[in-house]
């Protein structure tokens, strides 16, 4: 039974939350964080013990988002997409939900044993992933407003980065430095980009009950709203970039990657079809990447 079910769990990560790609992703996006935080208020960058609290807690959040998403989910993707693991009986939401939990305690002693503060930012994250889970109390009036439901979930992003950079700053210095701010907001806008990036289908691939941004706005128009969330995430790329001291190689890294992004954009709108629509989801996936590896390390080569 319990290799049954490790089998199970194994086929579940590999379709709704793929650790192949999940962690090297979160990885650099933890420790950019740390880097970012340390960089920005001139502190030394700090041991590996940080590194390694940040990419566990990334990991576990994130993981967390997944359930909750299950969870409030599970209507919709019995009725309309039953080959998800859930519904189609793989696991079951008890056991996706009890792995949650459990990886939250371990969440829980990690922050405490690195600092009170550190504990305080992960309550605060999951104070706003509950409000998330119950829709804020207005599912309908949020579904009616796609926009809305977009930015107000997304806001979880700079909660989570506040929460990693705290591993640092919390333990480095006490405060973080006001600069930071546009790394969180790169974090909430990197978000719209995935969120987006993720749901522009071509019309082909459309399903009954399942609400993209293509089927809300055209799959044309979504594709250029996508892209122009990426040119937001641009600009504060390089806004950080020149408050890390590093402004030509962060914007020219960034700009190379708005060149590529700028290519799938057009050539979906060109041909909205299956394989451009799988690009566009990896160019979002590749963009966010860059974005924190430029942040996080270029400075450390090419800062002043």
């Amino acid at each position: 039974m319990t290799a049954g079910l490790a089998g199970r769990l194994w086929i579940y990560q590999s379709e709704r939350f793929p650790l192949v790609r999940t962690v090297p992703l979160l990885s650099v996006f933890a420790a950019a964080s740390i880097n970012v935080s340390a960089m920005l208020a001139g502190r030394p960058l700090p041991g590996p013990m940080a590194y390694v609290i940040a990419a566990l807690l990334a990991l576990g959040i994130f993981f967390q988002m997944r359930a909750c998403d299950e969870y409030k989910d599970l209507e919709d993707d019995c009725r309309y997409r039953p080959e998800r693991p859930i519904p189609r009986g793989l696991v079951s939401l008890r056991t996706i939900l009890t792995l949650a939990a459990v990886v939250g305690a371990g969440m829980l002693a990690l922050a405490w044993s690195w600092n009170l503060a550190t504990l305080g930012l992960l309550c605060l994250t999951w104070v706003w992933l509950t409000l998330m889970t119950a829709e804020f109390g207005s599912p309908a009036w949020l579904k009616a407003r796609p926009v809305v439901y977009l930015l107000s979930h997304m806001l979880i992003m700079p909660l989570i980065d506040l929460m990693l950079t705290g591993i640092e700053w919390t333990a480095g210095g006490g405060a973080p430095s006001p600069a930071l701010a546009w790394f969180l907001a790169l974090s909430f806008a990197n978000g719209c980009v995935i969120e987006i990036g993720r749901k522009v289908w071509a019309p082909e691939k459309e399903r009954e009950g399942v609400e993209t941004y293509s089927g809300l706005w055209g799959p044309r128009r979504a594709v250029l709203i996508w892209f122009a969330t990426v040119v937001i995430a641009f600009l504060l790329l390089a806004a950080l970039g020149q408050a890390l001291g590093a402004a030509t190689a962060i914007t020219a890294a960034g700009g190379t990657g708005l060149l590529l992004v700028a290519f799938c954009m057009m050539r979906f709108r060109a041909t909205p079809d299956p394989v451009w629509q799988g690009r566009v989801d990896m160019a979002s996936g590749l963009w966010v990447l860059l974005c924190y590896l430029a942040a996080g390390f270029l400075p450390l080569e090419f800062g002043a």
